[in-house]
């Protein structure tokens, strides 16, 4: 893998947290809990995240160490295997209070 792929997966990274803003727009958690299209829609964006991490170079996660790769890696594991019994609270709260910060460290890395 190079340097040029890791571009790739950072900007799929980017471009699902923009599909989760676009699902998540005017919606408050008590919506989101109750509307299995928009659960489903960002389950989907957060296992791209996931993925797309996993196939990151040490080197570009070494960049951004304060990143919580392996936890964003294991989020998209429990997604896939365990999808009988996702935490959507959790998954709420990661939309909200994690991928702001994720989206601004994946910007400065593909600068």
């Amino acid at each position: 893998m190079t340097h040029k792929d890791d571009q790739l997966y950072l900007r799929h990274i980017l471009e699902a947290i923009g599909q989760i803003e676009e699902y998540v727009v005017g919606c408050d958690e008590a919506q989101f809990l109750a509307t299995r299209l928009i659960q489903d829609a960002v389950i989907r964006q957060c296992e791209i995240i996931g993925e797309a991490t996993k196939n990151l170079l040490p080197e570009t996660r070494n960049k951004a160490a304060d990143i919580p790769w392996r936890d964003i890696a294991g989020m998209r594991d429990k997604l896939i295997h365990q999808y009988f019994g996702v935490d959507l609270a959790s998954v709420w709260l990661t939309v909200k209070e994690d991928l702001p910060v994720l989206k601004s460290t994946i910007a400065q890395l593909l600068e």
